[in-house]
């Protein structure tokens, strides 16, 4: 099973939290991108690893479909909103 380091693209599902600080973000610095909302999946930088906690938690920037990101801070690997996954290579 691969091991998030910094710099590893993984995909990242958004909470409903999630989306409504990224309007707030857009709203607030003048920018526009597309719709957000819960469940959807964007790529996603890993920055940090937190190594050792029993979550294996990482900082990640998530690559919005827009001209900004949004800093999700330690979020664990999973399916549900909140969590990042490994991309599917088809």
């Amino acid at each position: 099973m691969s091991q998030p380091t910094p710099g590893r693209i993984v995909l990242y599902k958004l909470t409903e939290d999630d989306a409504r600080h990224i309007a707030q973000q857009r709203s607030h610095n003048g920018q526009n991108g597309n719709f957000v909302r819960e469940g959807d999946r964007y790529p996603a930088v890993v920055v940090r690893v937190f190594t050792g906690n029993p979550a294996d938690a990482v900082n990640l920037q998530v690559l919005l479909d827009g001209p900004d990101a949004y800093w999700a801070t330690s979020r664990r690997q999973g399916d549900e909103p909140g969590t990042w996954s490994w991309p599917v290579i088809s």
